[in-house]
């Protein structure tokens, strides 16, 4: 009888709270993506009373986009992100995502808001980006860092794609530091969500995952670490709305 050697057995990792083989979450997540697509944008502002655009606005004053600057947005698939830096002074952004629905619905957005030029989009793995290496000023991975199947890889390929003196801007959900209101949005996270993603996008299970993931990635300190291992330089953070989400910053020097 063979045994297999034990370098041979499936690794795993997490999706949400349930263990999966690594090559199955990538499935899964975009299952999810495919799903909610069409109402990505409506359940953001319902989720969270239309905070979001004011964390959005904050990632790009924190950017700070100059003239002649070429983005990477990562996980960028509706164009959020992509249209406020083309709106402050970018030059270009190449939008990856790894869910053609998701870029197909930025697509029809940029037309819709008349952005015609500047605007690359191409199906891609955060952990295998389809670009060379140091050919990006800036990188941005807005609430999809937590999704990827191995993180420090996605750090790693975005030190790698960045131009020396390029800088690195992560908005991601995070751990809430004020006492109290951490229990009154753990409670919100896994009851209204899902009932609101049963209600408007017909998945609870999506949003029950968005929950379990945010509880999965690593806090504020944790990921300016993981930043760190993978060669980008002088990390920092900043909390927004009591560190229901952050923002964090890096350079490849």
């Amino acid at each position: 009888m063979y045994c297999a050697p034990m370098n041979d057995q499936p690794q795993t990792t997490h999706f949400g709270f349930k263990t999966v083989s690594e090559q199955e979450k990538a499935s899964l997540v975009r299952a999810v993506f495919d799903s909610v697509a069409p109402r990505y944008d409506l359940m953001n502002d319902l989720m969270s009373l239309g905070i979001h655009r004011l964390w959005k606005d904050s990632f790009i004053d924190a950017v700070k986009p100059r003239p002649g600057e070429h983005l990477l947005d990562v996980a960028g698939g509706t164009g959020d992100i992509a249209f406020r830096f083309l709106k402050r002074g970018g030059q270009a952004v190449t939008v990856c995502d790894i869910n053609a629905e998701m870029l197909k619905v930025g697509r029809e957005r940029a037309i819709d808001k008349g952005f015609l030029t500047g605007l690359d989009w191409v199906v891609g793995d955060a952990e295998a980006l389809p670009a060379p290496d140091a050919c990006f000023d800036a990188y941005t991975i807005a609430f999809g860092l937590r999704n990827v199947t191995h993180i420090d890889k996605a750090l790693a390929e975005a030190r790698r794609v960045l131009k020396p003196g390029g800088r690195f801007f992560c908005l991601e959900f995070s751990r809430v530091v004020l006492p109290v209101f951490d229990k009154i949005y753990d409670a919100y996270s896994f009851s209204v969500l899902p009932w609101l993603g049963a209600k408007v996008a017909g998945d609870p299970e999506a949003y029950q995952y968005l929950a379990e993931s945010i509880r999965r990635f690593p806090d504020q300190e944790g990921l300016m670490d993981m930043m760190e291992d993978a060669g980008l330089e002088k990390p920092r953070y900043r909390n927004l709305s009591g560190g229901i989400a952050a923002i964090h910053w890096a350079w490849r020097l």
